[in-house]
């Protein structure tokens, strides 16, 4: 991908982050949501820190274009199994239409995220996962999404409230 298509995807990632971040805070204003929020040295796209100690952390990570999806549910679980995280964790894991094929399916990239996703789920106490989609297309060759991504995004807050239960 040219430097320039590569800038238009990441400026672009960046809104879609600030817009999940407000619409969640809007939903949700007993966490404090934060974009680039660190776990170690890796950085999750946005995070819902719960100001009670009950509640879970809530992690969410949106693929607009990766090569390796997957990467991320492994190192959160892997952190969350060596005892970083002072409470819960709940992974939120945003797939753009990148990750759609033509006949309805799903590219084996997201399969693979979402299988690791599920085995950390499944394996790890006080890990949870869930993959959903958000139908917002990156960016290509210069054009300018349109408005509806907003909408998306905001569905996509509503969906994750959905499971949170809040």
């Amino acid at each position: 991908m040219a430097r320039a298509q590569l800038q238009l995807v990441a400026d672009f990632t960046q809104r879609v982050h600030a817009r999940l971040r407000d619409a969640l805070a809007a939903r949700h204003p007993a966490r404090s949501w934060e974009t680039e929020w660190y776990a170690r040295r890796t950085p999750v796209d946005v995070a819902g820190v719960p100001g009670g100690a009950a509640a879970p952390l809530v992690l969410v990570e949106v693929e607009m274009r990766r090569a390796d999806p997957a990467n991320n549910p492994v190192k959160l679980a892997r952190y969350a199994h060596e005892g970083d995280f002072d409470r819960d964790v709940r992974l939120v894991h945003l797939f753009s239409d990148y990750y759609a094929l033509e006949d309805g399916g799903v590219s084996s990239k997201r399969e693979n995220a979402e299988f690791v996703g599920a085995l950390a789920s499944d394996h790890i106490d006080g890990f949870a996962y869930d993959a959903l989609t958000l139908d917002v297309a990156p960016p290509t060759h210069g054009a300018t999404p349109d408005g509806a991504w907003r909408t998306t995004v905001d569905e996509a807050a509503a969906a994750i409230g959905s499971l949170l239960g809040e």
